[in-house]
């Protein structure tokens, strides 16, 4: 069985008929989104949604999820979401998929926040995958020395021997610091860099991470 899957079958157990959603990006929150449509169909749910990224905008239009504009007074229920790496704290780490900015304006405006991932993203300390940092284009070079300092290697995202642009039009840092023994300090130090957007650090967000297993069972980390 696929550990993802089953993580997001848990999660959307939590979806109740009249919720606003908000809908994460990635390969897990993928499994998220088509079982919600899924669930939409079959009980008649009066479900609505914002969504993380173009891509998952267009995955939830394609499956019939109807989406609302993020605007001025919205309140988000519940928002369903991937990670990159997460620790028992929960604190975590995102933007793997380029979408950290929106991702953390969405959850930020939940109500409550539930991550769901396979056993591998689970691990006792964050910082074996490179912190991704979203950054202005001007100055782009200048603001990775700043991030250097800070105990990292920076390298300029790339796709097809181009920069990496966000769906903000932006380029993402991807930052290796191999253990990162305080998220939220870390979180605050870089934030402080002019150029920089923001982080893939989400310290004190979640509500919830749904673990899946290979073995098909689930684990949840309150």
């Amino acid at each position: 069985m696929d550990p993802k899957k089953i993580a997001a079958e848990k999660a959307i157990g939590l979806v109740r008929d009249g919720m606003l959603l908000g809908l994460g990006t990635g390969s897990t929150a993928h499994w998220a989104i088509v079982g919600i449509a899924d669930r939409i169909k079959k009980e008649k749910l009066n479900i609505k949604a914002v969504a993380t990224s173009l891509q998952s905008e267009k995955l939830a239009r394609d499956s019939g999820i109807a989406l609302v504009p993020f605007d001025k007074g919205i309140s988000i229920d519940l928002t369903i979401d991937g990670a990159d790496e997460v620790n028992r704290d929960l604190d975590l780490i995102k933007g793997g998929g380029g979408a950290l900015l929106r991702e953390k304006i969405v959850a930020f405006n939940s109500r409550r926040l539930v991550i769901i991932v396979d056993e591998s993203k689970l691990v006792a300390v964050l910082g074996r995958f490179p912190l991704p940092v979203e950054i202005a284009i001007f100055g782009w070079e200048i603001t990775c020395e700043h991030l250097a300092s800070l105990g990292c290697r920076p390298m300029l995202r790339t796709r097809n021997e181009n920069p990496f642009l966000t769906d903000n039009g932006h380029y993402i840092a991807d930052c290796n610091f191999e253990v990162i023994g305080n998220p939220g300090e870390l979180n605050q130090q870089i934030r402080e860099i002019p150029g920089v957007m923001e982080t893939g650090l989400f310290v004190g967000m979640a509500s919830q991470v749904i673990v899946g297993h290979e073995d098909g069972h689930t684990e949840t980390i309150e």
